[in-house]
């Protein structure tokens, strides 16, 4: 294989099982004249399994602004270098965009060397809808971007792929139950295609209950379904009218919302904040 000068090349490594990676990222990585790595120790396994004896330099997401000016000049004087991240394709959920985009506005050839993503893994094999899927990486941590996110992706038809870890699994279970509704299907794939490999499936509302006892390692990819296609969104009136007829029969306001909330892709905290709204039925 001839390695053309002056080019990034974008290397997918494997996730797991080193058997996974290509026969053409190893040759690529043992041919470039640097390897821009992630974290250079946890390549260097990689490297070494392999035999690879390419020299690395570091490029993660605390150094990225001054390693990029440094790459694209050692690019220009016609170095070939290639990219990789801990796990998977580069650019996915890490920095390795930014690096990309200044190659490219800087006319600096860009060749991907596809490979693994855990992604398309565990959708693969999660049993729910890959026809259409969008894939939106981790949430935000941020409570107010975090909420208009999960706000965006209420009405959502298509099957969502999220990254979370494990020390934030909950939290995000709980956040998703309450936004996309506690009886909408998940899948959640843990240390895909390493030895303890797993794939648990229910509803939202059962892996909030699951994982309470239970606490996770390793890597996480959530696949969630969509919400139905004969799921037609209720208005703000209608859900108000809704309210109305339950609280006349009764139930407060929190359960009237809870009510509608597991019956609709609609969050419990936003229902309950439009039944606050309403004049006093008393």
């Amino acid at each position: 294989m001839t390695i053309q000068a002056g080019t990034l090349y974008i290397v997918g490594t494997p996730i797991g099982n080193l058997e996974d990676i290509t026969l053409r990222a190893i040759k690529i990585l043992q041919s470039v004249d640097w390897i821009a790595a992630e974290d250079t120790r946890h390549t260097a396994k990689l490297l070494h399994h392999f035999d690879i004896k390419t020299s690395q330099l570091s490029y993660y997401e605390h150094n990225q602004h001054r390693r990029i000016p440094t790459l694209v000049a050692s690019l220009r004087q016609g170095n070939a270098i290639a990219l990789v991240t801990d796990a998977g394709m580069p650019g996915i959920s890490d920095p390795g965009y930014e690096l990309v985009k200044a190659c490219i506005e800087a006319e600096i050839p860009v060749i991907p060397i596809p490979g693994v993503s855990a992604s398309l893994t565990a959708l693969s094999a999660a049993g729910l809808p890959t026809d259409r899927f969008v894939f939106e990486g981790f949430l935000p941590t941020k409570n107010k971007e975090r909420q208009n996110r999960l706000t965006l992706l209420q009405t959502e038809s298509r099957t969502l792929i999220l990254y979370e870890a494990p020390h934030r699994l909950l939290e995000t279970l709980t956040d998703l139950a309450q936004s996309l509704g506690s009886k909408r299907s998940i899948v959640i794939a843990r240390e895909l295609t390493k030895l303890h490999e797993e794939f648990w499936r229910g509803t939202l509302a059962e892996a909030v209950q699951y994982y309470q006892d239970h606490n996770p390692k390793g890597e996480l990819t959530l696949v969630i379904a969509g919400i139905t296609e004969t799921a037609t969104p209720l208005t703000e009136d209608q859900i108000k009218a809704e309210l109305q007829r339950l609280i006349q029969e009764g139930m407060s306001h929190s359960e009237a919302s809870r009510q509608i909330a597991e019956a609709t892709s609609i969050s419990r905290r936003q229902i309950y904040q439009l039944a606050l709204t309403l004049p006093d039925l008393g």
